[in-house]
């Protein structure tokens, strides 16, 4: 972010808290917009779900104290497509491996003749 924006940032608006990933939450002082300042690469799903609901008005309470709120809930991962980290189940194109023949495999139809 160049210096213009990080000096018009801190006169008109609010720093509100930032995230595991270092995304920074601000609220315009006049205005009640509200936005976010990624960390590194611009990618919506660095958004934790508790800040997006924050980011488009569903709660009015930013979630200041990242707590788990049942011990079913993993912590939030952004979205790993097109990274070496993304899942590659087995069969899939992207698995360099060969898929086993499949008795719900397509066979395309030729007429008789």
């Amino acid at each position: 972010m160049n210096i213009i924006s990080q000096i018009l940032i801190r006169f008109s608006s609010n720093l509100i808290g930032e995230d595991q990933y270092g995304n920074k939450y601000y609220s315009q002082k006049k205005t009640d917009k509200r936005y976010i300042v990624f960390n590194g690469k611009v990618e919506a799903s660095k958004i934790p779900p508790m800040w997006h609901a924050w980011l488009h008005k569903i709660t009015s309470k930013p979630p200041l104290k990242r707590k788990k709120l049942y011990e079913w809930q993993k912590e939030h991962l952004p979205n790993l497509t097109g990274t070496a980290f993304a899942v590659k189940p087995q069969g899939s194109l992207l698995d360099r491996g060969f898929r086993q023949k499949s008795t719900a495999d397509y066979e395309s139809w030729t007429p008789k003749k």
